[in-house]
């Protein structure tokens, strides 16, 4: 079988993410995933408000 650049880069993209998830608390995990959602509702708003001002003009 051969291994294409693409299955070695999967493989080593799960081992990677699978490591780091052992070594992290629910803590880490729980206070990233809030963090994330705060910094796209911000975008968000922040894309729509810019869109709405240069729409009037």
């Amino acid at each position: 079988m051969k291994t294409t650049n693409s299955q070695l880069g999967i493989g080593t993209g799960g081992g990677t993410l699978l490591s780091v998830l052992a070594q992290l608390g629910m803590h880490d995990v729980v206070k990233t995933a809030v963090l994330a959602a705060i910094g796209a509702t911000v975008s968000f708003a922040v894309s729509w408000l810019l869109q709405r001002c240069t729409r009037r003009r």
